[in-house]
């Protein structure tokens, strides 16, 4: 089992209200990633669920049971820390039976146990060593396997990758997504990089200010963020925003104009809400513009092109200075300085109101006419 439940959760530091009520349900066996900016309360909510921080009000339930006041040793759940936080002077092999000594288990059990954690780690090479004498990711998995011997029903990871390389990062991204196939077990991942939320998780779940501002696959909040701070936190590099203005709503969707003037396109959301004349904000991906030789469309200044084998990310503005940033084949043609014309396609789009919140995509393009959609002057027939 495995399964959590937060209900009406609230965290308060004296008169600071750092966690709102917050409900949400993890089943049995996912990954849930935590991720948002610093100070947006993840960590505090991961410790709340661990016990180590008491709530302010609410209720977490563990397989069904109120755990509220139960000591974090009786939670069943295992927590591994940004801090590898080993003994210097143990073997790994101690290190990672502690837990199990502590425990009082048998000596036949605890060594069964940690042979066992040891080779779902590719530890077995090394227990004998001490943490001086290991690599930062070796290190790291002497830390999980440690909470692995614990047999939890629920893994709590604080940033654990934080302390490590760029490479090494990757690598133990890799590991970690492995080792959860291979256990099953409930996880639950804190962490401020939203690369590793992406590849990681099963289910994400987006924090600002003590609040969740939405919970959904990796895909759902990539294509169909609930707002524009989701949509600008999730994506790398970060999505661009652009500030437009609704000329026409229809059957077909919301049709837009440009800043400038210079392009009109009519992006396929739903127009209930939408009036004319209305400012909206446009969102759209780096890598989904594309230069074009057409006159009409966004231009676009490079400032910065940074070449990275096999891909081009170009930082820029507009002329009347929005930054834009493009993502484009690792052989294209662009030069600091010398402006182009950049495209997109309208069900690429995404529009966001006054207050962020986004209007619904029609993600299936036989829902509106692509011929109106297209990308025009001024003035086109409407």
């Amino acid at each position: 089992m495995g399964q959590l439940k937060l209900s009406d959760v609230t965290k308060s530091f004296g008169t600071a209200k750092v966690i709102h009520p917050t409900d949400l349900e993890i089943e049995e066996g996912e990954f849930v990633v935590f991720v948002g900016p610093s100070g947006c309360g993840k960590s505090t909510m991961l410790r709340m669920i661990a016990g180590l921080e008491e709530i302010t009000s609410g209720r977490i339930e563990i397989d069904g049971k109120v755990v509220n006041d139960m000591a974090p040793v009786d939670r069943g759940i295992a927590m591994v820390f940004q801090s590898y936080a080993l003994y210097p002077h143990m073997s790994v092999y101690e290190n990672i039976a502690f837990p199990l000594r502590v425990a009082r288990l048998s000596e036949t059990e605890v060594d069964r146990l940690v042979t066992e954690s040891a080779k779902v780690l590719k530890l077995e090479e090394r227990l004998t060593q001490r943490p001086g004498q290991l690599s930062g990711g070796q290190r790291q998995r002497v830390a999980i396997g440690r909470a692995i011997v614990r047999q939890p029903k629920i893994f709590l990871f604080d940033e654990p990758l934080s302390n490590l390389d760029a490479a090494l990062r990757a690598d133990m991204r890799v590991e970690l997504s492995r080792l959860h196939s291979t256990l099953g077990n409930t996880m639950v991942y804190v962490t401020h990089d939203q690369v590793e939320a992406m590849t990681m998780a099963d289910k994400i779940v987006v924090l600002r200010d003590g609040r969740i501002e939405q919970v959904g696959t990796p895909l759902e909040l990539y294509h169909k963020p609930a707002n524009q701070f989701v949509a600008g936190f999730i994506g790398n590099p970060n999505m661009n925003f652009v500030s437009v203005t609704c000329t026409r709503t229809g059957p077909d969707g919301v049709r837009i104009t440009l800043r400038g003037g210079n392009a009109d396109i009519v992006v396929p959301v739903d127009p209930d809400t939408v009036q004319p004349g209305e400012a909206l904000t446009l969102g759209i991906r780096p890598d989904e513009l594309q230069q074009t030789d057409a006159q009409t469309g966004l231009s676009f200044i490079p400032e910065v092109v940074e070449r990275l084998g096999s891909q081009t990310v170009c930082y820029g503005r507009t002329p009347d200075e929005t930054p834009i940033c493009i993502t484009t084949a690792g052989t294209a043609r662009v030069t600091v300085g010398q402006s182009v014309t950049l495209t997109f396609q309208p069900a690429d789009a995404h529009l966001f109101d006054t207050d962020g919140n986004a209007l619904t995509r029609r993600i299936n393009l036989s829902e509106f006419d692509l011929e109106n959609a297209a990308l025009s002057l001024p003035g086109a027939a409407s």
